[in-house]
C-alpha cells in the first residue's frame, strides 16, 4: 500500500492539531459559568401593563428557582417598581435565586380584576416555563406579594397552581377572605372604593371563589403571613383566620402580627419581617 506524500502527511497533521486546539479553546460554552443577567420590561401580552423584569443569578443551572414579586395597589393601581425593596433584598440575601418583578393589567370599569390579574400571573408563569432552557432555570417558583398582590399570590398558589410548581408564598397584608364581615362591613372610604372592584352585591359563591381562605387545601405550599393589628384596610381577622385554616390543614406556615402597625411598616418591624422572610426562604425554597 502506497504511503501519503510527506507534504500531505504534514498538512493532515496540522489540520488535526488545529482542530483539537480549536475545540479546546471553545471549552464548550454550555459548560461555562453563566453571568448575572437582567432584562427589564419584557412583554408577555399585548397590553402595556403586561410586562415584567427578570434578574438571573450568575452560575445558575436548570435547578435554579424563581421568586415572582406581585405589587399591591388595591387591584386598581400600583407598579412593579413598588416591589424594588423586595427585589434588592433578594438580590443581596439570596443571590442564587432568579427574580421576576411583574406588572399586571389594572382593574377599571372595563377590566374586572378577576380573573384578569390571575390570568396575567398564569401568563408570566407559562412564559417562564417556555423559556426555561433560554434562561437556565427550573419550573419551581415562589411568590412574594403585598396587599392586593399578596391576595393574588395566595389565590394563584392555592387555586391555580395545577402542576404544583409553587414551593412557597409570602403574604404581606394580603386580603384572604371576602366573606369575612369584618372586611365587608368596614366603613373606611378607601376600602369601600376597593370593594367596588369586584362589583356591587357579589354572590357568596363569587366571594368564596376569589378568597384564598376558601380555596386553600392541604396540598398548599408553605406560607408565611405578615399583618398589622391597626390596619384600616385589611382587618386582623384576615390574617388570623388564614393562619387557623393553614394550621387545620397542616400546611407549613408562619404568622406574624405587628399589633401596633397599619397597612405596612418601617424600622424595627420591617427588619423583623426581612429576617423572618429570609429564614423562611432558606427553609422552604
Amino acid at each position: 500500500m502506497k504511503s501519503l506524500p510527506r507534504h500531505l502527511l504534514s498538512l493532515s497533521f496540522f489540520i488535526f492539531i488545529f482542530s483539537c486546539t480549536t475545540d479546546n479553546n471553545n471549552n464548550n460554552p454550555d459548560t461555562l459559568p453563566l453571568e448575572f443577567y437582567q432584562e427589564l420590561n419584557i412583554s408577555y401580552g399585548n397590553d402595556s401593563d403586561q410586562v415584567f423584569d427578570i434578574y438571573l443569578p450568575e452560575n445558575r443551572t436548570n435547578q435554579t428557582k424563581t421568586i415572582i414579586l406581585v405589587h399591591g395597589g388595591g387591584w386598581v393601581s400600583g407598579d412593579k417598581n413598588d416591589m424594588n425593596a423586595f427585589k434588592d433584598l433578594l438580590l443581596q440575601q439570596h443571590p442564587d435565586i432568579a427574580i421576576v418583578n411583574m406588572n399586571y393589567r389594572l382593574a377599571d370599569q372595563n377590566t374586572p380584576f378577576y380573573p384578569t390579574q390571575i390570568n396575567d400571573i398564569t401568563s408570566v408563569v407559562d412564559y417562564l416555563k417556555n423559556q426555561m432552557s433560554t434562561y437556565t432555570i427550573s419550573d419551581d417558583i415562589g411568590f412574594i406579594g403585598t396587599s392586593a398582590g399578596a391576595h393574588l399570590s395566595l389565590l394563584w398558589s392555592y387555586a391555580f397552581d395545577f402542576n404544583s410548581h409553587v414551593k412557597m408564598v409570602c403574604s404581606v397584608v394580603g386580603p384572604t377572605n371576602f366573606t369575612d364581615p369584618a372586611y365587608l362591613e368596614n366603613t373606611d372610604p378607601l376600602l369601600q372604593e376597593l370593594l367596588d372592584v369586584y362589583g356591587q352585591n357579589p354572590t357568596t359563591e363569587y366571594l368564596e371563589e376569589i378568597s384564598p381562605y376558601h380555596q386553600v387545601m392541604s396540598s398548599a405550599p408553605p406560607t408565611i403571613l405578615f399583618y398589622g393589628g391597626m390596619d384600616p384596610l385589611v382587618p386582623t381577622s384576615q390574617g388570623t383566620a388564614m393562619r387557623d385554616k393553614l394550621l387545620e390543614l397542616e400546611v407549613p406556615h408562619e404568622f406574624t402580627l405587628y399589633e401596633n402597625e397599619a397597612h405596612g411598616w418601617v424600622g424595627v418591624n420591617l427588619i423583623d419581617t426581612t429576617i423572618k422572610l429570609n429564614a423562611f426562604i432558606n427553609n422552604y425554597f
